[in-house]
């Protein structure tokens, strides 16, 4: 049967109904194969040119206890006909494979919203399993929602049975046979995912063939049915002209890594530890060896971070990647940098803690822990991304800073950035930054014996003048012998001191290095069209796309707000002040209980007031604006209706 075919039996002639945006949530036992049905619904929608994001959401067992609500996987992802910034907060559809999917997930809907359920696992055993007591199918529960009952391992099975396979194997490819009937529904292109599944079984082709029988009648399905009579057709977004790519936060940092040692011409050294949800950055990166990266697999968070030093004092740009519980391990590590002046890049992908916490899921309570995880004062750069895309300016924003300052940076991704995507915008490599390692290639000083005469030099720790930055000389370099430590240093000599004036003017020193920093960065954007707002919403990190959609419903309902984001939190761009100054109230977003917001009160002594939560989910756009309108009305002296 062609894919693309018509049935002059259909009772009924299809309507096409056209909406501007969607979002579903494909949701089932975390072997049913959601993440890989959510990303190529994702990468159709791409093909075909809407704006979108995604939100994976996964347990943190490997093999979760099967049909459990614990157990259960899915991938939302929001598709839309113009700019958007979020997964979006509830969704319009829900495929649930089991009844634990559909228990998992019930609550995030609206009343009316489409669910698409596979009643083939509807079995007593299952609801059990779910902690139903009766079928949701049978006892209303449901009916205030548009129900789609659809046997799709049934149907499934029985449309590959040609192939031989297993009732176990052939019932595994319902997953593509969903796909297929949403890829119908909302007019997804399908060659791209025929493609990927002949590629990706090319060496099973019982199996290849099966999953695209069942992607092809799903889709059929679709096209015939009595039961699904509307088709919906979201247009592809107006965008800037340009080559774009789907991409993760991860992928993005990794691509981002790999641009930076292109740019300053430094070998990368990664030294790492798998841990969610960094994991994929070591994977893709080992990938790149054509340029001069370098992965290193460790046996512990310390091996690695000491590696990546051991590369940076050997020349190259040592990168570590980790998440929370990585960082507090790497913390005595990234002190010895502090001292030795060393360009590291330290990758935090934040997620739930403390300790283990929620693996798998977002969070971004690591501020505190990049500002002061260290013991002593041992100050370090904090670069933050916005969205998945940004994680590749980020990167190199944060490698420049490593190597023009001679400092260990943090990088602070999370959870929701790193698993999530966007259509992203393959940039000009002639328009990328230029960053410059000024290697020492000889002697900085003189010394004057007590006969008066002179020698050249060399001192380890004589500072550039407009950064405070030590030089940085490559072991073996003739004449350049020095010696670094983690003992402290005397001032140029770097000899070990411990007079206590020297301690003290190295540990200023090293403060006004990072201080010295904010020189470097570009005046931050304020979001505020009217000029007449009196509330400013401050953000950081992943909390962007959510500030950005709240921000656009309160304005939209006829407040005035302003908006700005920072993508540098330690130092803090230096109109900061100036900027907060200007508004009666600021509000702070944050997946954390107020860090962002302690650090702008001590600075700033700004009355900053948090919005948190910490769900392990990213916030939601609709609950945000609500608190952002309300804030607007009380700075306006407003009641409330």
């Amino acid at each position: 049967m062609p894919l693309y075919s018509t049935s002059e039996a259909s009772p009924r002639t299809k309507q096409v109904r056209q909406l501007d945006r969607v979002i579903i949530r494909f949701a089932g036992d975390s072997g049913d194969g959601m993440q890989l049905t959510g990303d190529r619904f994702t990468q159709e929608s791409a093909a075909f040119g809407n704006d979108l994001v995604t939100l994976p959401n996964f347990p943190a067992e490997i093999r979760a206890p099967q049909g459990t609500i614990p157990g259960v996987s899915s991938f939302q992802v929001h598709f839309a006909d113009h700019d958007i910034l979020t997964a979006g907060d509830s969704p319009d559809v829900l495929v649930a494979m089991n009844p634990a999917a559909l228990k998992a997930n019930l609550s995030d809907l609206a009343k009316g919203a489409a669910i698409i359920v596979d009643t083939h696992d509807f079995t007593g055993r299952n609801l059990t399993k779910a902690g139903y007591a009766t079928s949701p199918l049978d006892d209303g529960s449901l009916d205030e929602y548009d129900l789609h009952r659809v046997d799709l391992t049934g149907m499934t099975v029985e449309a590959v049975k040609e192939f031989g396979l297993s009732r176990k194997d052939a019932a595994r490819a319902k997953n593509m046979f969903a796909l297929g009937l949403l890829s119908w529904m909302y007019g997804r292109p399908t060659e791209n995912t025929v493609e990927f599944l002949s590629r990706k079984f090319a060496k099973v082709p019982d199996i290849r063939d099966a999953n695209i029988t069942a992607f092809k009648m799903g889709w059929n399905f679709g096209e015939t049915t009595e039961t699904f009579i509307v088709q919906y057709e979201v247009k592809p977004a107006a965008m800037a002209p340009g080559t774009y790519r789907n991409i993760t936060g991860n992928l993005a940092l990794a691509y981002g890594l790999v641009a930076a040692s292109v740019q300053s011409g430094l070998p990368i050294f990664l030294g790492s530890y798998p841990i969610t949800p960094a994991s994929d950055i070591l994977h893709e990166l080992s990938k790149h060896k054509g340029f001069g990266i370098t992965t290193f697999q460790a046996e512990d968070e310390i091996a690695g971070v000491g590696a990546a030093i051991g590369a940076s004092f050997a020349g190259q740009l040592g990168v570590t990647t980790t998440s929370g519980p990585g960082v507090a391990l790497k913390g005595e590590a990234i002190g010895l940098a502090v001292m030795t002046e060393l360009p590291l890049l330290v990758v935090n992908v934040q997620r739930g803690g403390p300790s283990t916490g929620l693996p798998t899921k977002t969070e971004q309570s690591d501020l505190l822990q990049a500002m002061f995880g260290r013991n002593g004062e041992a100050p370090v750069p904090i670069v933050a991304p916005q969205s998945p895309g940004d994680c590749f300016n980020a990167a190199l924003e944060a490698v420049r800073i490593a190597v023009t300052y001679r400092t260990p940076v943090m990088l602070l991704s999370d959870g929701y950035l790193a698993n999530g995507s966007e259509p992203w915008q393959v940039p000009d490599v002639a328009e990328l930054p230029v960053i410059e390692p000024n290697f020492a290639t000889g002697p900085n000083s003189t010394s004057t014996a007590a006969d008066g005469t002179t020698t050249e030099v060399f001192l380890p720790y004589k500072r550039d003048e407009a950064t405070l930055a030590r030089p940085w000389a490559i072991p073996g370099t003739a004449g350049l012998e020095h010696r670094i430590g983690g003992l402290e240093k005397g001032a140029e000599h770097g000899n070990i001191s411990y007079d206590p004036a020297n301690h003290d003017l190295m540990v200023r020193t090293r403060q006004a290095k990072i201080d010295r920093i904010a020189d470097s960065l570009p005046p931050l954007e304020v979001d505020d069209p009217s000029g007449a707002a009196k509330v400013l919403v401050l953000g950081w990190g992943s909390t962007y796309g959510p500030i950005g959609a709240g921000v656009r419903r309160v304005r939209k309902a006829g407040y005035n707000v302003a908006q700005t984001h920072l993508r540098h939190l330690n130092p803090f761009p230096k109109d900061l002040g100036d900027i907060l100054a200007r508004y009666d109230k600021v509000l702070v977003p944050e997946m954390n209980l107020g860090q962002l917001s302690m650090l702008l009160r001590a600075k700033y002594l700004v009355d900053a007031i948090g919005y948190n939560q910490v769900r392990g989910l990213p916030l939601k756009a609709a609950e945000l604006a609500e608190a952002i309108s309300e804030l607007v009305r009380s700075a306006e002296g407003k009641c409330l209706p």
